[in-house]
């Protein structure tokens, strides 16, 4: 298994905000279906302010690569991917594409 920690803000007001976590109470099936299906086995988000962080534990075979290619096949992820933008919003240094940023590990115990 491998481990990635991903961030991504939220655009800054309280009403989004409230309706971002709210669909996150109730993923579609869809969604929790091509998760899993790309190898990720457990997935979190936290938020703080309009920050958010994603921890991913994935299977050995996943990628970034495939994933994005399930995803654009995919009307389901699609769809909620274009609704979840419109409550997100990119880090300053993140790419014209580019939403989800991986972070970098700099501690462990």
């Amino acid at each position: 298994m491998k481990r990635y920690c991903l961030a991504l803000d939220l655009k800054d007001d309280p009403i989004l905000k409230e309706e971002y976590i709210n669909h996150h109470k109730k993923v579609w099936p869809e969604i929790l279906d091509s998760i899993l299906n790309a190898g990720i086995r457990d997935m979190q988000i936290y938020n703080i302010e309009n920050r958010l962080f994603m921890i991913m534990e994935v299977e050995d075979y996943f990628s970034f690569e495939e994933k994005d290619k399930l995803d654009a096949e995919n009307p389901f992820v699609q769809k909620w991917e274009a609704l979840m933008s419109t409550y997100q919003q990119k880090l300053p240094s993140a790419g014209q594409h580019q939403k989800w940023m991986l972070m970098n590990k700099i501690f462990q115990l």
